[in-house]
């Protein structure tokens, strides 16, 4: 099949397109590289800043246009899957419309539905909009309820989701707030990992010899230091949640020096990201999601301990009924504190849950599995 992958969201894309190419179809990866991020991609949809960045992208989006054709599928990482307005979108995804066999918007991220769900309906116990029955306030979650309720965006995703022929979640938290309304349409798929190299792999493997939950001896690291690794994205520490992740992390350390290290990745491009969370044991991120994103399952894939979203809901999405990796947190300081804490203090765990970790993303969201997930939707 040809296939053109429209945007990205934290290398989902790019890592598809790969495991997709793997199985023989032609891919095209059109995106802006998630920002300051820089995710590989085959045509650069990056924006330069100002008014005259969006006028010289639209030209370039409609100069690519009549090479945007044909394709027997198109997939959208979002109905903001290009960086201008909504308004301007909507003639460009109905010539993909026209021009193309099949459509496929991915529910991934921000858009209305999720914002719209989680702020009024509250499927879940807490959201980036809600913790509990009450809607949070914060200045971030009413700046994306300005922008997606009731405006052009709303209107997009709206249009984009009705008239495709297929949606596709990648987090329990977006699937929920998507089911009420497109049930026959919406498939479930996990988001794609490409693997570390066996010999990456190797150590963390040796160092438990069971999958069980059973605790055991931690003997290559009984007198080294646990390494916590967090990343920052700009400007959405606390939509993220890392602003108090990142405190009872810093708490932490000042309480346990001898016991603890803390390395902060803030604003830099993936390449760079990737290498400095090499040679951690744990990854603090998504206080606010049931699920673990890209980011935390790429630490994982890498055996690296996630301390965030892995609530119950997660685990039955995937039919995973034997591992339980993920150290799991409430969207509060002391919850983070309390778990992070525990891992310091019992470093037994730490063999067993690295290498839960490994075996949960090669079961779940190795980049070819999911390749194939994806081909049997698109055919």
């Amino acid at each position: 099949m040809r296939i053109l992958l429209l945007g990205e969201y934290s290398n989902v894309h790019a890592t598809l397109a790969e495991g997709l190419r793997a199985l023989g179809h032609e891919v095209t990866v059109a995106s802006n590289g998630d920002f300051w991020k820089n995710y590989p991609r085959d045509i650069d949809l990056a924006r330069k800043e100002g008014k005259l960045g969006g006028i010289a992208l639209m030209a370039k989006i409609y100069a690519l246009l009549p090479t945007w054709r044909n394709y027997d599928v198109v997939q959208l990482i979002n109905p903001m899957f290009v960086e201008l307005k909504a308004e301007r979108i909507f003639p460009i995804y109905r010539y993909l419309r026209k021009h193309n066999k099949k459509m496929v918007l991915c529910a991934m991220g921000m858009d209305y539905y999720w914002v719209h769900e989680s702020t009024y309906n509250k499927p879940m116990r807490y959201s980036d909009f809600n913790i509990g029955d009450q809607v949070r306030t914060e200045p971030h979650v009413i700046k994306d309820q300005q922008d997606w309720l009731g405006t052009p965006k709303e209107q997009l995703n709206k249009l984009i989701a009705e008239d495709c022929d297929a949606i596709v979640s990648g987090l329990y938290d977006d699937h929920i707030c998507y089911q009420p309304y497109f049930s026959q349409k919406l498939t479930y798929i996990p988001l794609p990992i490409k693997m570390p190299s066996d010999e990456q792999t190797t150590l963390v493997q040796n160092e438990s010899t069971s999958l069980s939950t059973t605790p055991t001896s931690f003997t290559k690291q009984d007198h080294t230091k646990l390494k916590v690794f967090i990343g920052i994205s700009k400007g959405r520490s606390a939509y993220k949640g890392t602003d108090i992740m990142l405190k009872a992390a810093e708490d932490l350390l000042r309480k346990y020096p001898d016991k603890m290290e803390l390395m902060k990745a803030e604003g830099v491009p993936f390449a760079e990201y990737q290498h400095m969370m090499d040679g951690s044991d744990a990854i603090l991120d998504q206080l606010y999601s049931y699920t673990p994103s890209m980011n935390p399952l790429l630490a994982m894939s890498k055996g690296i301990i996630c301390i965030g979203g892995g609530e119950p809901e997660n685990y039955e999405i995937i039919n995973e009924h034997e591992l339980r990796p993920i150290i799991n947190v409430q969207p509060t300081y002391e919850s983070v504190y309390n778990e992070l804490e525990q891992l310091i203090l019992n470093p037994s765990r730490i063999p067993m849950l690295k290498k839960q970790s490994i075996e949960y993303v090669k079961r779940h969201h190795d980049y070819l599995k999911v390749a194939k997930q994806y081909e049997q939707v698109y055919r």
